[in-house]
């Protein structure tokens, strides 16, 4: 589950800068803030996987 977080993340990011070099007005603005809800989406998905440390 891990992986497929990270490889998720990992495109949404590539495909966030990719819509900043060539889409542009609607396209750009639609793209955007769909990439950054999946990235939101993935990153909160890794921080409650993550594994907790015990402080003993």
């Amino acid at each position: 589950m891990k992986a497929l977080l990270w490889i998720v993340l990992v495109i949404a990011v590539a495909a966030n800068v990719s819509a900043n070099f060539t889409a542009g007005g609607v396209a750009q603005l639609a793209v955007s803030g769909a990439t950054g809800l999946v990235v939101l989406a993935s990153a909160g998905g890794l921080v409650l996987l993550r594994e907790r440390r015990s402080c003993a």
